[in-house]
């Protein structure tokens, strides 16, 4: 049944994909909320491009759902993989921190302010709330507007730099 368009689509026809998607999105989106959570419709979305990247890697035609959604299920478990050891990475630097810095004497913590002040301000909010405060990377994202990935590469990137910008103080 899906087989002529499998094979349409792996002879480049945007369309035959298109149809394709239009048959699985909303099953496969479903699986995913069930199963993997809230970042389902970004996984899913994945799921499709790799499919379509990887077409000619298809065996048979007629499996293409199967294989779509092993896929999709894939990249669910290596994003909850990711995001657990992210969250792990963030709440060992906290305690790590707040260890050391109950202590911090007064030039340490102007060093401290000074490398906070180097970050652009966006970067500066999402480190403040997700590595001094706690907070998950969800919560930043709904508290300033802006998407998970980016409140993710803002927290890894101004970790990174104050670790540059501070060597091995606190």
């Amino acid at each position: 049944m899906e087989a002529p368009l499998v094979r349409a689509a792996r002879a480049g026809s945007q369309a035959a994909f298109g149809r394709l998607v239009e048959r699985h999105q909303q099953g496969l989106r479903r699986f995913l909320r069930r199963a993997a959570g809230a970042e389902a419709d970004d996984v899913a979305q994945e799921a499709f491009v790799t499919a379509w990247a990887n077409l000619n890697r298809l065996r048979d035609d007629e499996g293409f759902r199967p294989w779509l959604y092993g896929i999709a299920w894939r990249r669910a478990l290596t994003l909850n993989r990711s995001a657990a050891r992210s969250a792990r990475r963030d709440h060992d630097w906290t305690q790590e921190r707040d260890g050391k810095g109950a202590g911090l004497a007064a030039e340490d913590r102007m060093a401290l302010e000074a490398a906070m002040a180097t970050l652009a301000p966006d970067q500066r909010a999402a480190v403040t709330l997700c590595l001094a405060d706690g907070w998950s990377h969800g919560e930043a994202a709904d508290a300033l507007g802006l998407p998970l990935g980016t409140i993710k590469s803002h927290v890894a990137r101004g970790r990174d730099k104050l670790l540059s910008v501070l060597g091995d103080k606190p």
